[in-house]
């Protein structure tokens, strides 16, 4: 173990430092922190049951000899003789539909140097990102993106709202683009190198080696705070600075990722950006999901309106949760309320099924355990504000599931819901309850 891992958040904080009290540095030297004692942080960091990529080495086999290996590694990131190796790509079930999603897993030693890059550009560009871009970030998460949705939409000057989907944002990242967006802050040549390998490293599938020409590393330690830099200049930058200045009333964009809304007092502002969204990120290789991309009257003038004309307004989705017009409890006032989306609802439930469905061999106990492990998942992150309904719907569905399942392990009707009960006193599951209060900034 190096004897000056203490100093790696020292070394880092300085590099914030700098890149806050000037905007405008161009970092040239930054590639001799690529060291053992940054790589040794990178490596506790890792999974012990991630799987491994084309080279086979795991965690554990790696760690066996990790002062050498480590030694060894920097030593070639130093000669830059140290090539990255495509992504072994292989393909997991996307609950709630019979598709599969890819999935790219880099080989051990990519991770570690993804890893240490990421530390780097995150010292660097958290300085840069806007207050409202909220995925990837530290010590920010959906839910503060939803509380500052909440807060902006019931302040009672927003009448609109663009739902966007950008569509397949992480196959279409132009390469050109990110290492020119990377230029504007960073001038170390092997930085900038050795992010490029990463992007063009390719991918092997069934024994193919296909090129990767454009998008980010599927799976890489690395795509996150890439893609926060892309959007940062493609569409952020663009909103805050330009576009937004140009507005009659409020307006206001808030991202997490690639899922974005913006918020809108004027509807002639709402109109004007979804028709200069499209030539926006077009120019960035980028396009919007028609059919997943509206604008809505959506506010208290909106819910005033529908409610004398005897309807509701229009809802929209963001970060799995259907955005609705209602009313606080006594009617007095505009509340904005929120439920599980059903496409997440679906999702979700399907999922949970068809692991009850593999697992139902499991011992009872280990089964269990596994379960209420997966409700506390689920209520931790649907558990907001207003969803009372949505995550007390779910654990009545979770619960039919699993006894349905539990039937299924022997001879059918083995199961009675009496034994059922029983079970359930035995191995309690977790009550759904609220767990984010969305009105509590953290």
């Amino acid at each position: 173990m190096p004897s000056n891992r203490e100093n790696v958040g020292t070394k880092l904080q300085r590099i914030a430092e700098k890149a806050r009290s000037d905007p405008k540095c161009k970092f040239t030297s930054l590639f001799h922190l690529m060291d053992e004692e940054l790589l040794w942080e990178c490596f506790e960091g890792l999974r012990k049951d991630a799987a491994s990529g084309i080279d086979k080495v795991t965690k554990e086999e790696y760690g066996k000899d990790l002062a050498a290996n480590l030694s060894t590694l920097v030593g070639r990131l130093h000669k830059m003789s140290y090539i990255p190796q495509p992504v072994r790509r292989v393909y997991i079930p996307k609950p709630g539909s019979t598709k599969q999603r890819p999935l790219g897993i880099p080989a051990l030693e990519d991770k570690l140097v993804q890893a240490g890059l990421e530390k780097i550009l995150e010292a660097i560009y958290e300085a840069d990102f806007i207050e409202d871009s909220y995925g990837f970030r530290p010590e920010r998460g959906c839910h503060d993106a939803l509380r500052s949705l909440s807060q902006e939409v019931e302040g009672g000057s927003i009448n609109y709202i663009v739902e966007a989907d950008i569509k397949g944002f992480f196959d279409n990242v132009q390469h050109d683009w990110m290492m020119e967006f990377l230029g504007h802050r960073i001038a170390d040549k092997r930085v900038l190198r050795y992010v490029k390998r990463f992007l063009t490293a390719g991918v092997l599938e069934d024994g193919l080696l296909v090129a990767t020409e454009k998008g980010t590393p599927q799976g890489g330690i690395i795509s996150p705070i890439l893609a926060n830099i892309y959007l940062h200049y493609s569409l952020d930058l663009w909103f805050t600075r330009s576009f937004a200045r140009t507005c009659d009333g409020r307006a206001r964009l808030i991202r997490y990722a690639d899922d974005f809304v913006a918020c809108f007092r004027r509807e002639s502002d709402a109109t004007r950006f979804r028709a200069e969204l499209d030539e926006r990120l077009g120019k960035f290789g980028l396009e919007v999901a028609p059919e997943k991309t509206k604008i809505i009257e959506f506010g208290p003038l909106a819910e005033l309106k529908t409610r004398r004309q005897g309807g509701k307004p229009e809802t929209f989705d963001f970060l799995g949760l259907t955005h609705f017009c209602s009313r606080t409890q006594d009617r007095k006032r505009f509340r904005m309320k929120r439920v599980t989306s059903r496409k997440k609802f679906r999702a979700k439930l399907r999922g949970l099924k068809e692991w009850l469905k593999a697992s139902r061999t499991l011992p009872t106990p280990v089964l269990m355990k596994f379960v209420v492990a997966k409700l506390r998942g689920h209520y931790a992150y649907y558990g907001v504000t207003d969803n009372s309904a949505g995550i007390a719907r779910f654990a009545h569905e979770a619960r039919k599931l699993l006894f349905k399942w539990l039937n299924r392990r022997g001879k059918r009707g083995c199961m009675s819901w009496e034994k059922f009960k029983l079970l359930l006193a035995k191995y309690p599951l977790p009550a759904p309850r609220i767990r984010v209060n969305l009105f509590i900034s953290k």
